[in-house]
């Protein structure tokens, strides 16, 4: 509802009630040495229509560029219906109420989502959305480390061709519980993780991540890492683009007793490219592991007359305040996010979904011919690729990248920092909202920027 001050008579009258003189008493148990007189950092304050100039000034800097960055966020066409029904009061939420069972529509709109969610990834069971992919990931983790009965071991085995912002998430989440994730390295032709190249005796380990399409948008060889895995006693974290899910085997289908738990980003599923955020994860897995399931899992019964109803299901209320022994401290959901990957998979249903990945792919096949013919490009990897590939220029990426940004071009992802071994690389991206002209264009400046 909307904020309505009190007035000095009211904080008075408030303070009347309490037996204090002002509102500085209410906080006399703070000591002294603690408080400041003044926040010099703090502005000073604005009136209405001075705040709404400084936000309409600060929002016309974020120029809606052409976009090839993907790199972990992906500029797909969101139908307009999909924010319009998302912002209707009565989904208009970031968070899932705490008295879950009054909110029948909220549950039931989660409980689609989880059925939309285990038909993408051809697993038996999904939560009701996590943070975002990193912390899925980290989640995903955890959750095998505590379900592996078949192994002790703390050592998780993540290949470099994960996202490298997810692992440092893994990294910084599962380090004090004394989870160390050792790095596979990639093929420098593929940039995939070849399995001719594992070891016959890893050692003991609890779970391989395996991501598919990776961070190079390389296709990895799924079938032979999930049986190499299990073969192994280890559990299979499949680390997945949704979109992709629309033509590319499923991760309950992999090797021959597919995947055991599937995590990832559902930015791609209708939320838009926000400066950054917000996101929202998601995890499936199999019927066996649901215990050790983080989050919220919504269940369809029935009331006791008979009719359908939606409740929180397999989840204690303790869990909340239990810290370490909680089954996980993330105890909440994107509850807006994927209300509108919800509303989004419903509007496309799996035709749309499947157009919308064979589109993303033939653009970057297209991206990817039309860069090649450039002088000072060349492809990096020799791999089948979903719908981001990676090319190696003659100049520094970051310089090249900040001289198209002055033509409003958004063009790609500087490698250097996180993979130095690919030298001059970028990681270029083109969705279903490129055209031809679009991929002209692009070719066209970067051609000028390297001549």
């Amino acid at each position: 509802m909307p904020f309505i001050p009190h007035t000095k008579a009211e904080i008075q009258e408030m303070l009347g009630a309490l037996g204090v003189d002002s509102i500085d008493q209410l906080f006399d148990e703070i000591p002294a040495a603690l408080r400041h007189d003044k926040l010099d950092k703090v502005p000073t304050r604005m009136s209405e229509m001075e705040i709404s100039r400084l936000m309409h000034a600060r929002a016309n800097l974020d120029r809606s560029g052409l976009c090839f960055l993907g790199a972990g966020a992906y500029e797909h066409h969101i139908p307009a219906a999909v924010w319009e029904i998302a912002t209707r009061g009565e989904f208009y939420s970031a968070y899932t109420p705490y008295q879950a069972e009054a909110s029948q529509g909220t549950l039931q709109l989660l409980y689609e989502f989880q059925s939309m969610m285990t038909q993408l990834t051809g697993l038996d069971v999904s939560n009701a959305s996590l943070y975002d992919g990193g912390s899925a990931l980290a989640e995903a983790v955890l959750m095998a480390v505590r379900a592996n009965r078949k192994s002790e071991s703390k050592r998780i085995l993540m290949p470099r061709t994960v996202h490298p912002l997810y692992r440092k998430v893994v990294h910084a989440i599962v380090r004090n519980q004394g989870i160390t994730a050792i790095e596979l390295d990639y093929d420098s032709k593929g940039g995939f993780i070849n399995p001719d190249s594992l070891p016959a005796n890893p050692g003991e380990f609890a779970a391989l991540v395996i991501p598919q399409p990776n961070f190079f948008g390389i296709l990895e060889e799924i079938d032979a890492l999930t049986d190499w895995a299990h073969q192994h006693h280890a559990l299979v974290i499949a680390c997945v683009n949704p979109t992709s899910l629309a033509l590319l085997k499923p991760p309950g289908s992999w090797g021959q007793n597919g995947a055991d738990i599937a995590c990832g980003e559902g930015q791609p599923l209708g939320i838009p490219l926000s400066s950054g955020g917000p996101y929202f994860g998601f995890m499936c897995c199999k019927q066996d592991y649901v215990r050790q399931m983080p989050g919220r899992i919504i269940g369809k019964t029935t009331d006791l007359d008979g009719k359908p109803g939606f409740t929180l299901t397999l989840q204690a209320r303790e869990q909340h305040i239990r810290r370490s022994k909680a089954t996980s401290n993330i105890c909440t959901n994107q509850g807006l996010m994927t209300t509108a990957a919800t509303i989004y998979m419903s509007l496309l249903g799996p035709a749309g979904l499947e157009t919308v990945a064979a589109n993303s792919h033939a653009n970057t096949m297209q991206l990817k011919q039309k860069l090649a013919g450039i002088n000072g490009v060349e492809p990096v990897f020799n791999r089948p690729e979903f719908h981001e590939t990676v090319i190696r220029l003659n100049r520094p990426a970051r310089e090249v990248i900040n001289q198209l940004a002055e033509q409003n071009i958004l063009a790609g992802f500087n490698l250097a920092d996180d993979y130095p071994e690919l030298g001059n690389a970028l990681l270029v991206c083109a969705t279903e909202t490129k055209t031809g002209q679009d991929i002209d264009q692009f070719a066209a400046e970067l051609a000028r920027a390297l001549a």
